[in-house]
């Protein structure tokens, strides 16, 4: 008799013992009986007769985990804060008795390069983990190409990573032109059915290149020699839910772990990626056009606005507007100055809440009631009103009657189907606008797009976030980018902050060097590491003291600093009371230390490590 642990899969149980009549390699799927129920689990380790009574396990899957899925598993359970169980349920495992153990290299012609193009890949070639560091419009995908054409003529396999909005039907096909049905699109919206046939394809080696969302970093393919991540400022790679991973970073440890190349790019890199990694720079749009900026201040559609795009319309282009309808909270901002109202403590944006009738920040919970005059210029009222997608179409069609919408966001972009019919709705030129939120700065990429009008900057910029400057300038850049990709463009930008804006239009570069030396004086990422201790429970009481008692045992690690504790910036959420502790140190393995410590799986308790969203 065999005697195993086993890892639940989805599950934060801990681990159990089943027995077994025969042998079974490690990393094997199985069926396993629990309570009156059959679960699936992997075989971790063989282990000797145990004391108590053990189970016979039921069935031996015809799937198995490789070891270095297994050991990428395990990085996830650790660094992330999760069961085994819920880390491997990242991944889909390899099919036994179906990769090839060799792939066959092909010849594909590559797509001509233009001599910073050439030098930029050269570049690349040289390293193991690089920035691709180019302005919009710059040419990044044919160097992507070129490399996975290196890949494949190696007899290896390439990930492509990119935010799922970005996976549009103009990508596909460009990579089909190339690799035809080597390439396969993965993401969260795929049926079932398409899925089985991608990974069917997997196994039998005949999909080489899998480009997709965050997902697509845990298909089983073999023998990775590369894997770019496209956009890679942008928040999509990071999950929400546990683990809570950000595919970004995971990228570069597999691409270690995997002996693989790995290439990050941007036109608006962090500033963390910047600092960490070697940059190779295209500085030059492939085809050059002139941007024409007009800032213009207020807090709405305004009629100078409108009489830009009516014209933009009667000359037969299209444009693009963006509205900020981010996070879940207003803050006040100064009608004269345009500042936002911001924390003495934390140089942040400090949040309205109106319910309460006080200012709040969401870092270190400083309150205040809520203030009638500006602190930086004197003047009054702050204002808090914001404007929504729907409004800014109502007000663009009752002045525009004849002009078409394509609404670009979360609300009405639910299906990759209704994905492709307002792209393709723009792209045959049925519709004149696309108007929409952070959507509209994924890698859309229209000829016909003259004028892009950016509303709302001040809101971002005002966020309660140690990131806000970073992205409302990321923002501004990439949804300019969008436009003057072949025409000449002008781009509207709604903002009382130009003096900020504009010094940084022509140099990314220059914001990041700034940018660094702000992070380095308020020792945030990359000079510190931070970690959310998210708390939430039924029970408000008990929330709060499971809050109390955690930071009371933080507070014996002297190599952390507990920035903030209390209710969370959303307060309740599914009728579960919340509360958050963030903490920063400059020694990573002492934070991850200190959360061990106070760490065990629960669903009252879940640790962020490196977060993006705090609310």
């Amino acid at each position: 008799m065999y005697y195993y642990k086993v890892s639940l899969l989805k599950s934060n149980a801990p681990y159990l013992v089943y027995k077994s009549d025969i042998s079974i390699d490690i990393g094997s799927c199985v069926q396993i009986p629990l309570k009156s129920k059959t679960k699936q689990a992997v075989i971790l380790q063989e282990v000797s007769k145990p004391s108590f009574e053990t189970y016979p396990i039921d069935e031996v899957l015809l799937y198995k985990y490789s070891q270095t899925q297994l050991d990428i598993a395990k990085f996830i359970s650790q660094y992330y804060f999760a069961s085994l169980g819920e880390a491997l349920s990242l991944f889909i495992p390899n099919r036994v008795g179906c990769c090839p153990s060799t792939t066959p290299s092909i010849t594909i012609n590559p797509p001509t390069l233009t001599p910073p193009q050439q030098k930029a890949y050269n570049q690349i070639k040289s390293l193991d983990t690089s920035l691709l560091f180019g302005v919009t419009g710059a040419g990044k995908t044919e160097i992507f190409i070129s490399l996975m054409i290196d890949s494949i003529s190696q007899g290896k396999s390439a990930i492509m990573l990119m935010p799922e909005i970005s996976l549009t039907p103009q990508m596909q096909q460009r990579l089909e032109s190339y690799f035809g049905d080597m390439v396969a699109l993965w993401h969260s919206k795929l049926t079932k059915k398409k899925k089985e046939q991608i990974l069917e394809g997997i196994y039998s080696g005949k999909i080489r290149i899998v480009a997709g969302a965050r997902s697509a970093l845990f298909t089983p393919l073999q023998n990775i020699g590369l894997i770019v991540v496209d956009e890679e400022h942008d928040d999509s790679y990071k999950s929400m839910n546990n683990p809570r991973y950000n595919a970004r970073d995971l990228a570069v440890y597999m691409g270690k772990k995997l002996g693989a190349k790995v290439l990050l790019a941007s036109a608006t890199p962090t500033p963390s990626s910047y600092y960490r990694y070697e940059v190779v720079k295209l500085k030059e749009p492939y085809i050059k056009t002139d941007k024409n900026y007009q800032f213009v201040t207020g807090s709405d559609i305004t009629p100078l606005m409108i009489k830009y795009l009516q014209a933009n319309y009667e000359k037969g282009m299209q444009s693009l507007v963006f509205v900020p309808t981010r996070a879940n909270f207003k803050y006040l901002y100064c009608s004269s100055c345009g500042k936002t109202h911001t924390c003495p403590y934390c140089s942040v944006g400090m949040a309205l809440h109106r319910n309460h009738k006080l200012l709040k920040c969401h870092y270190c919970n400083y309150t205040q009631a809520i203030v009638e005059q500006c602190s930086f210029c004197g003047a009054s009222p702050l204002l808090s009103n914001r404007i929504g997608t729907q409004e800014a179409i109502e007000q663009i069609k009752s002045a525009i009657p004849a002009i078409e919408i394509e609404q670009f966001d979360k609300d009405s972009i639910t299906t990759p189907t209704k994905l492709k019919k307002a792209l393709q709705n723009f792209s045959l030129g049925k519709s004149q606008i696309l108007l929409g939120t952070q959507m509209l700065s994924k890698g859309h990429d229209y000829a016909n797009i003259t004028l892009a009008i950016i509303t709302g900057l001040d809101y971002v910029l005002g966020l309660a976030d140690y990131r806000a400057r970073e992205r409302a300038m990321s923002l501004l850049l990439q949804i300019a980018g969008r436009s003057g990709r072949a025409k000449h463009a002008t781009i509207v930008v709604q903002t009382q902050n130009q003096e900020f804006f504009s010094s940084y239009l022509d140099d990314y570069e220059k914001f990041l060097l700034d940018e660094l030396e702000f992070l380095k004086m308020a020792n945030y990422p990359p000079y510190s590491y931070l970690a959310r201790v998210l708390i939430s429970h039924k029970d408000d009481t008990k929330a709060a003291k499971m809050t109390l008692d955690i930071t009371t045992k933080l507070k014996e690690f002297d190599t952390i600093e507990i920035v903030g504790s209390g209710k969370a910036p959303v307060e309740k959420i599914s009728n579960r009371y919340r509360y958050n502790i963030l903490l920063k140190s400059s020694q990573r393995v002492e934070l991850l230390k200190a959360l061990h410590s106070i760490y065990s799986p629960s669903p009252s308790l879940q640790i962020d490590i490196d977060p993006v969203d705090f609310s």
